[in-house]
C-alpha cells in the first residue's frame, strides 16, 4: 500500500467515527430530556404533598429535604440530589408560576435561560 492510500483509509475511519459519535452523544442529550420532563413531574408532585402535610407551598425547594422546625412537616419529601438536573443545574422554583401557584423550571443543557432544542428551558407548573 502507498503512503496516499493509507492517509485515505485514516481519513474515511475517521469521518464514519466522527459521524457515530455525534449520533451518540447527541442521544444522551435528548435522554436527559425527557428524563429532565419525568424529574420535574415527579418533583412537582413531592412539592404537592408537602402542601398537603404542611397546608401551604415550600419557600424554597430545600424544604422538601430537611424540616427547619415546620410543623407537620413529614418529610423528607426529596434528597438533595433530586433537585439538580442531569446537567447537574439546579432546578428552579417559582412562586408564583405563570399557570398556577408554582412553578420548576430547568434551564436546560447549557444552564442559562431560553435556548432551543437541548437548550431549551423545561417548565412544569
Amino acid at each position: 500500500m502507498s503512503l496516499i492510500e493509507i492517509i485515505i483509509v485514516i481519513v474515511l475511519i475517521g469521518g464514519v467515527l466522527a459521524i457515530v459519535g455525534s449520533r451518540v452523544l447527541g442521544g444522551r442529550d435528548r435522554a436527559n430530556v425527557g428524563l429532565t420532563n419525568t424529574q420535574l413531574i415527579t418533583l412537582a408532585g413531592k412539592v404537592d404533598q408537602f402542601q398537603m402535610d404542611t397546608g401551604r407551598l415550600p419557600e424554597s425547594l430545600d424544604q422538601l429535604v430537611s424540616a427547619s422546625g415546620m410543623p407537620n412537616w413529614l418529610g423528607p419529601y426529596a434528597k438533595s440530589e433530586e433537585l439538580r438536573d442531569p446537567w447537574g443545574n439546579p432546578i428552579q422554583y417559582r412562586r408564583p408560576g405563570t399557570e398556577g401557584p408554582y412553578e420548576l423550571v430547568s434551564l436546560g443543557a447549557d444552564g442559562q435561560a431560553g435556548g432551543e432544542s437541548v437548550n431549551a428551558d423545561i417548565r412544569k407548573p
